[in-house]
């Protein structure tokens, strides 16, 4: 069985990702972890290189969603020969320049934090209702994450500094390094109003023969709304480059 590396978002742990952690181990074996402090990118990429390296996984298919994606294509522009493929779900756009008042946020982390909570579920409901257009099913999804919240403590302070690395970082040199089959996972335009497709899409024209999929009825995060869908997605795309390699 292929292994998975699955990097989470900005908000960095892991542990909001396990819906999407128990649809893909269907198909993969799913290595994840939280992402620590850092620097820059390469940072991280590090974090992720010894993650394999803690299990004895040479090479992976390395999954990054949302700010994760920007850590999954440096890993695989900067390693290619541990990245049997890449998959870029609701990713940033290459080169993403704030909004003036998120970069106020960015500078001001007690800010930034209980805003991004506020808004969060604004930018959401309509997402939500789309993919869990029963009330029930909607409930039970915001009481599970909820329940996750107190034993995975999001730290504002840190998610500001990964919102600067997102402004800071120009990855469009990394996409024409990138030599691994690639995926392009996105929600639909009209429902992600968190990070736009078009900016995730410039990825289909700078990654060469990248190909693209779209999570109906998910926007922003279709990985862990929609998670079944989300891993046949990737395990389809994945299979079907290892059949034709064979």
């Amino acid at each position: 069985m292929l292994t998975l590396l699955l990097i989470p978002g900005i908000q960095g742990h892991w542990k909001y990702m396990q819906p999407t952690v128990a649809a893909l181990s269907r198909h993969f074996r799913v290595l994840t972890f939280s992402l620590g402090e850092a620097n820059s990118l390469d940072d991280y990429v590090e974090q992720a290189a010894r993650t394999l390296d803690e299990n004895g996984v040479d090479r992976a298919v390395v999954c990054g969603v949302s700010f994760g994606g920007l850590i999954a294509l440096r890993f695989a522009a900067t390693r290619p020969e541990r990245t049997h493929a890449l998959v870029l779900a609701s990713t940033p756009a290459p080169r993403l320049r704030l909004r003036r008042r998120h970069q106020i946020y960015t500078r001001l982390p007690w800010i930034f934090g209980p805003l991004f909570l506020a808004e969060t579920p604004l930018r959401l409901r309509r997402e939500m209702a789309t993919a869990l257009p029963d009330w029930r099913a909607r409930w039970t999804f915001r009481l599970n994450v909820l329940r996750v919240m107190p034993t995975a403590p999001i730290s504002f302070s840190q998610m500001a500094a990964r919102a600067r690395l997102i402004s800071a970082t120009d990855l469009t040199p990394d996409c024409a390094r990138v030599a691994a089959p690639s995926l392009i996972l996105t929600g639909e335009p009209q429902l992600d109003h968190v990070v736009p497709v078009e900016g995730s899409s410039a990825y289909m024209r700078l990654i060469a023969n990248a190909r693209a999929a779209v999570i109906e009825r998910t926007g922003h995060i279709g990985s862990i709304t929609r998670p079944d869908a989300f891993a046949s997605a990737i395990s389809d795309f994945v299979n079907g480059h290892h059949h034709a390699a064979a």
